[in-house]
């Protein structure tokens, strides 16, 4: 994986009365991940979907389910999404305590674990459970609401992050959501993110499948230095 870059569209951006439709067409053009935004309406200013909806999800998707729960409460709640079919589940550090526990709760589900950071929360947070983690989510918006400008002042973070990885001798990858398009897909590749998700930079166009291709595109040539 080090030489590509992963795809993760956000649904958040399709029309919800389709959403099967949506994650056809994104896997048919493409994506390796189907990315999934759970607010609550606390954590965040936003409420989206629930359990319910993530079972029927996996009915009809044939890619990972990328499920990012931006909830305050993922210590009562995370089984909810792990029964319902979740293949990647990531929780904020900023709403889990007992990090380690999560991450092996996760895992005894046979799922990938992954934690995110918010823009203000230091890459330091993560120092106690990086060796163990699947992916690391550093957003480059604060959460709530697709459509937010790219905030450029993550960048060193998504750096910093590789470094520990590397340092601890994780296997965790470094997903960047939050103002993804092919403009800053290569700044985040080339500070050492892996997955990338994007929502409005996809579903906002006219072609979307030559979008998310572009997305990928750009981010594998500041991989290789172009």
């Amino acid at each position: 994986m080090a030489d590509r870059i992963l795809m993760a569209p956000s649904i958040l951006s399709a029309d919800f009365t389709r959403l099967a439709e949506a994650i056809e067409f994104v896997e048919g053009a493409g994506a390796d991940l189907v990315h999934v935004d759970v607010m609550d309406g606390h954590f965040v200013p936003n409420l989206t979907i629930g359990p319910p909806v993530v079972r029927a999800l996996k009915r009809v998707a044939t890619r990972p389910l990328d499920v990012h729960l931006m909830i305050d409460n993922p210590g009562t709640t995370v089984d909810w999404y792990l029964d319902a079919g979740a293949d990647w589940v990531t929780v904020h550090v900023e709403t889990c305590p007992y990090l380690q526990k999560m991450v092996q709760r996760i895992h005894a589900a046979g799922a990938h674990a992954g934690m995110a950071l918010n823009p203000a929360t230091p890459a330091t947070a993560l120092e106690e459970v990086i060796a163990d983690l699947d992916m690391v989510l550093v957003m480059s918006v604060n959460p709530g609401f697709g459509g937010q400008s790219f905030m450029s002042e993550v960048v060193p973070k998504i750096a910093e992050v590789a470094a520990m990885i590397a340092a601890s001798g994780s296997h965790a990858v470094i997903e960047v959501d939050g103002g993804i398009d092919e403009h800053t897909a290569p700044i985040v590749a080339a500070a050492g993110a892996r997955i990338l998700v994007a929502g409005n930079a996809i579903f906002g166009r006219e072609d979307r499948a030559a979008a998310m291709q572009a997305i990928r595109a750009a981010g594998e040539r500041a991989i290789a230095g172009g």
